[in-house]
């Protein structure tokens, strides 16, 4: 178990439109002519008069481009996030990669989005030598909550995992075999099939169930040597099924291969995938 110095921080980093009312206009109705004695009264220009200027004073509807307007300054005012900046010297790179192993280890935590900024918080708090809480008192608490999330990934992660052992196994010419082991051959070898004690070279390529590798000689350029009885449980099984020359594909389940304690970019609890050449069985392993 791998243990963290995870420090926390104390601070955070840290149109309205108004509605338009329409006001109705009034016609004053025109007066009727009035009959008097025969005499003809002319008709009043007065009311005429008013009902023109009603309707010649009421007020235009407000336009709704102010709401636009609003929103499209709502909208310009949020800024553009920086582009981060280039990795330009050596030293920017291995800082970088420092990072990286960090976010590595501390994976098996399983953080959530709100759970990392405040590990990226508590480095930055760190470093500007502020931090939030007592480490002597926080940090021996680290490794409980580390087995805690462990257990909880590994659930996960070998429920997760059936449909594609599952699928594995129903491949044409694959072989589960009464451990769990998926075996598939791809190219029949033709020397000597190694023992557990043997120690045997290979080449190989290991990959997560989704695809992700975390292994490779063939990325190093140089094949592996080791005695096949000091590794995992699938591959002493595997290989020993194998003959020099062959190539195979190794579908092993969590309880096959480093269970929920696995190295620092696996999961806990993941079923592996491996790709392997047997190249040379030398006698002399270790027993």
């Amino acid at each position: 178990m791998r243990g963290f110095l995870l420090l926390c921080l104390t601070g955070s980093l840290l149109g309205q439109v108004t509605p338009t009312t329409t006001t109705p206009t009034t016609t004053t109705a025109k007066p009727k002519t009035a009959a008097t004695s025969g005499t003809t009264t002319a008709k009043p220009k007065a009311a005429t008069t008013a009902a023109k200027s009603t309707t010649t004073t009421a007020p235009a509807k407000p336009k709704a481009a102010t709401a636009t307007t609003a929103t499209t300054a709502s909208t310009a005012a949020k800024p553009k996030a920086a582009a981060p900046a280039a990795l330009a010297t050596d030293t920017d790179k291995t800082i970088y990669a420092l990072g990286l192993v960090m976010a590595r280890n501390v994976g098996q935590f399983d953080l959530s989005p709100a759970e990392l900024e405040i590990f990226e918080r508590a480095i930055s708090d760190g470093a500007a030598g502020k931090p939030a809480i007592q480490l002597d008192e926080w940090g021996p608490k680290i490794q409980g909550l580390a087995k805690m999330r462990q257990e909880r990934v590994a659930a996960q992660q070998k429920l997760t995992s059936q449909p594609y052992l599952a699928k594995a196994a129903a491949e044409p010419g694959a072989v589960k075999t009464a451990s769990g082991l998926v075996y598939r051959e791809e190219r029949p070898g033709t020397g000597k099939s190694p023992l557990a004690t043997d120690t045997v070279k290979v080449n190989y390529r290991g990959t997560l169930t989704n695809g992700t590798e975390f292994d490779s000689s063939y990325k190093r350029n140089e094949p592996a040597s080791f005695p096949l009885n000091h590794v995992i449980k699938c591959w002493t099984e595997g290989l020993q099924k194998m003959k020099v020359g062959g190539k195979a594909v190794l579908v092993c389940p969590a309880e096959l291969a480093y269970g929920d304690q696995p190295p620092p970019g696996i999961p806990p609890g993941s079923t592996l995938i491996f790709e392997i050449e047997l190249l040379e069985v030398g006698a002399g392993g270790a027993k």
